[in-house]
């Protein structure tokens, strides 16, 4: 049985994540008030043990006043031991904008105030914060398309995980394209030799043998990814003691192209084998495929 609550700021994707769920056979409801989760897990009967049951929804600031009765409804599902998971769905500021410019809506926030549309995405940016600190998967979709975010979606939920144990996700990405805005650990690999510079290596990837094979030649190469490797495993088990479900840990190289994502397969290689659920993506990878 599991409730999962979609939440976020508004143009981020909650409704591709929706419909992501509503594909995987969650029964789900858009712009439930907060006031209402609890009714919702009662009535489609969260507490039927002999039933397995999936349902979904969406609560976000559309419910205006009724936003503020968000965590008390929390307490009371974790009160009640409803098992459920927020899904938090952030974006950078200016993809907002330029989304809302794209599509020609409305902010919620600007129905019935003179905001500005930057001052509306402040705002909910703000009464939203201490939503995004409680969320259990935080998604920022500034860099994704949304193919990528119902794939993200779906690999997160597709085989749900025990209450206590937790997913690991290895990501990849370029500083010049932007930080990974949902990373909880970032680790700077710009330190070690570039492919780059390496004529017959410039146009592979970090997913190549041969690209792969130049990084970890270098001693300082291999000592790094034992050390993160080290630290890795020495934080799951806090994490997961906090009731974190899943830790994203991201490498970061110039373009995304080399170091960065043999960092992140050889993380999640090794985590795999220790028995951990991961996922791995590389963003600037991922961005060129069609």
């Amino acid at each position: 049985m599991a409730l999962v609550i979609i939440t976020g700021l508004s143009g981020a994707g909650k409704s591709v994540a929706i419909n992501a769920l509503e594909d995987m056979g969650y029964y789900c409801v858009d712009n439930l008030p907060a006031k209402f989760l609890v009714s919702f897990a009662d009535l489609y009967g969260m507490t039927d043990n002999k039933e397995e049951k999936k349902i979904a929804t969406v609560v976000d600031i559309r419910g205006k006043d009724t936003f503020g009765d968000f965590d008390q409804a929390m307490d009371e599902l974790s009160r009640r031991k409803y098992p459920y998971h927020i899904m938090f769905l952030d974006c950078d500021t200016q993809v907002l904008l330029q989304r809302y410019k794209f599509t020609r809506r409305r902010h919620p926030l600007m129905e019935d105030s003179n905001l500005s549309i930057e001052d509306a995405i402040a705002r909910e940016r703000e009464w939203m914060k201490r939503i995004r600190i409680r969320s259990d998967y935080l998604i920022d979709t500034s860099t994704i398309k949304p193919a990528q975010l119902r794939e993200r979606i779906m690999s997160i939920l597709s085989e749900e995980p025990e209450s206590d144990s937790i997913v690991l996700r290895s990501v990849s990405f370029g500083f010049k394209e932007g930080i990974a805005g949902d990373a909880d650990l970032v680790f700077d690999v710009r330190c070690l030799p570039n492919p780059y510079y390496i004529e017959e290596l410039k146009d592979h990837t970090g997913l190549e043998a041969c690209v792969r094979d130049y990084v970890m030649s270098f001693p300082e190469s291999r000592e790094l990814l034992e050390r993160i490797l080290s630290l890795v495993d020495y934080l799951i088990p806090l994490y997961r003691k906090e009731g974190k479900r899943e830790l994203v840990v991201a490498f970061g190289c110039t373009g995304g192209q080399h170091r960065s994502v043999c960092f992140a397969e050889a993380l999640a290689a090794r985590m795999k084998d220790a028995g951990y659920r991961v996922v791995v993506s590389h963003r600037e990878l991922e961005k060129n495929r069609d």
